[in-house]
């Protein structure tokens, strides 16, 4: 009797667990049905070799060195940045005071539930590539291939935004030739991101504690400048929000326009399903960061914008121009009364910055490694260190960020916007697709007949309109925000800036059809003699929702993981129960 080659042992499905809604033990689950009762294809159906999925053929490997701690402080680092302190800024020049908290809210709740429909996807499927991942393998593999290196675009293309902002916040202090600190700052980047995975985290979770502790401070400083703390000692009250213009500036182009900047500013939520491949126990810890984190995100958000539009005056010089921008959060602190706080701030705001590049340039490397181990890029970007660190990955993604040097010949404030367009829409991009990937995910998981109780995580309220949801109101969204470039008048620049990246991805998407319709199938080889004509693929490649493997890529729970989940419970169950209860809260 022959033996099972090595190789076959990764096709039998794993046993999956399941986690409870609140966060609880982990327990086993039946096991998965037997070979026989998966599907094979047909001649005329997508091959089983060019199943969506990522491959199995390891070339490089990443390493689980991500604790709960850092990865919800990454998602908090990774929102919580530019978009923030120096986008509300443009947001509030743009649209005005009212404008920008609604369009804040408005994305916020896209966000919100996007997340959720994520969360789903990345505990059950820890891999790396994230949602670019689930688009090829729930959706069509041409589209996760357009998919992907548009999003690694938009992450080398944040690296350079974030560069250029550090320009920016350096013109607080007139700084002479602020690229060198550009230059400095991108080789430090690319040499954290270098180390191990661990480096990254913990350089993430201190500057983002930082950044959380600051936010605090300002809305207990922006709500005491507010009531009489300033320079001129008097109640501030609503009075930016009926000064001329205010509080909507520009009409509906206004308004429309805040959608793209908020879009940036909520960016990197989504990479959270990035950071699956190298979390410890993701079947624990990517639910409760899912859950528990946007939250914050969401209250220091509208929070911070609500006191900066009752602080700062739509019209303040040089608050978001061609050639400045001047962070809100700075101006506030400035009104407190002090010149040292307003330093203090921003450099409070130029750390910012940094996390907001290491995050950005973390997440563009992953989804490179991703992408080449999906065979959609070189292999070259597949290979890692001993560490786990994809170095050939990480060397082209630093390398786009040479753009923000281009900021001597255009002006900061200028190449900012126009990145901030970019990025934003990307965002847009990414979170719609996360939409269409996890409705094809939910139909296969119902059509193949698995039960809810085996997925590790359901945000059940979002049943079944959580996806069509998401898909109708980034749309929406996304043909809305384009307005202004046409609206009083035609702005060129503008409306490429808007669009462009849908016209890339389309050209993207027809080649990988091309190319894939060009490779030989694999037909069956027959005795007869008699030449046949090759087997032609379909054109498009749109994934068979009864087909696709629901088991392939589940994580299986490592002894650690176990162990963990045993002293968590036994902590909880102790006699000091309500401290460690507080300490997994906001720490763990």
């Amino acid at each position: 009797m022959s033996q099972i080659p090595p190789s076959a042992t990764s096709l039998i499905p794993k046993r999956p667990t399941s986690i409870d809604a609140s966060y609880g033990s982990i327990n086993r689950l039946p096991k998965s049905p037997p070979l026989d009762r998966l599907a094979s294809h047909r001649g005329d159906e997508i091959p089983a070799d060019t199943l969506p999925g990522p491959s199995t053929n390891r070339l490089g490997t990443l390493h689980r060195g991500l604790s709960s701690r850092q990865v919800q402080m990454i998602a908090i680092g990774g929102t919580i940045g530019t978009g923030l302190f120096l986008g509300t800024g443009r947001s509030l020049a743009q649209g005005g005071p009212a404008s920008m908290l609604i369009c804040y809210s408005i994305v916020g709740i896209i966000v919100y539930v996007t997340l959720l429909l994520l969360g789903e996807m990345a505990t059950q499927y820890p891999v790396s590539g994230s949602f670019n991942a689930y688009a090829t393998r729930f959706f069509s593999p041409a589209y996760g291939f357009a998919l992907s290196w548009n999003y690694w675009f938009n992450d080398a293309i944040s690296v350079a935004s974030d560069l250029t902002a550090a320009q920016l916040v350096l013109d607080f202090w007139d700084t002479p030739n602020p690229w060198i600190f550009s230059l400095v700052l991108w080789i430090f980047l690319v040499s954290v991101n270098a180390i191990h995975v661990n480096a990254y985290g913990e350089l993430e979770y201190w500057l983002s504690s930082l950044k959380v502790v600051t936010i605090v401070l300002f809305i207990l400083l922006g709500i005491l400048v507010n009531v009489g703390a300033n320079r001129e000692y008097r109640f501030i009250g609503f009075e930016n929000w009926t000064v001329p213009g205010a509080p909507f500036v520009g009409g509906f182009g206004g308004f429309a326009h805040v959608f793209v900047t908020a879009s940036f500013a909520y960016g990197g939520t989504e990479s959270l399903g990035i950071t699956a491949g190298e979390t410890k126990n993701p079947s624990r810890n990517m639910p409760r960061v899912v859950k528990l984190v946007f939250w914050r995100i969401l209250l220091f958000y509208l929070l911070s914008i609500l006191l900066i539009g009752l602080n700062v005056p739509w019209d303040y010089p040089n608050l978001s121009n061609k050639s400045a921008t001047t962070s809100p959060f700075t101006i506030v602190f400035k009104k407190f009364g002090s010149t040292t706080a307003a330093s203090f701030m921003n450099t409070v705001v130029l750390s910012s910055v940094v996390s907001a590049g290491n995050h950005a340039l973390f997440a563009g490397t992953r989804v490179l490694f991703g992408l080449a181990k999906a065979s959609q890029a070189p292999s070259v970007f597949a290979w890692t260190t001993r560490g786990g660190v994809p170095l050939p990955a990480l060397f082209l993604t630093s390398s786009i960020s040479a753009l923000c040097f281009g900021s001597s010949f255009i002006g900061s404030g200028q190449l900012w916007a126009w990145l901030q367009n970019l990025v934003g829409v990307s965002n847009q991009i990414a979170w719609l697709s996360i939409g269409i990937a996890s409705w094809r995910f939910r139909a296969a998981w119902k059509r193949q007949g698995r039960p809810l109780s085996e997925m590790k995580f359901r945000a059940r309220w979002t049943w079944p309109w959580g996806p069509p949801f998401v898909i109708t109101a980034v749309s929406a969204m996304i043909l809305v925000q384009g307005w202004s470039s046409i609206i009083p008048r035609f702005s060129a620049v503008d409306f490429v800036s808007f669009y462009i990246e849908f016209v890339v991805m389309g050209v993207m998407y027809l080649l990988w059809l091309l190319v894939r319709r060009a490779l030989p199938l694999h037909a069956p080889s027959t005795s007869s003699s008699t030449p046949t004509r090759p087997a032609r693929r379909p054109f498009f490649d749109f994934v068979d929702v009864t087909r696709v493997d629901l088991y392939d890529d589940e994580h299986e729970e490592e002894q650690c993981d176990k162990h963990e989940d045993e002293l968590r419970v036994r902590r909880l169950r102790g006699s000091t129960g309500w401290a460690w209860a507080l300490y997994y809260y906001l720490v763990a």
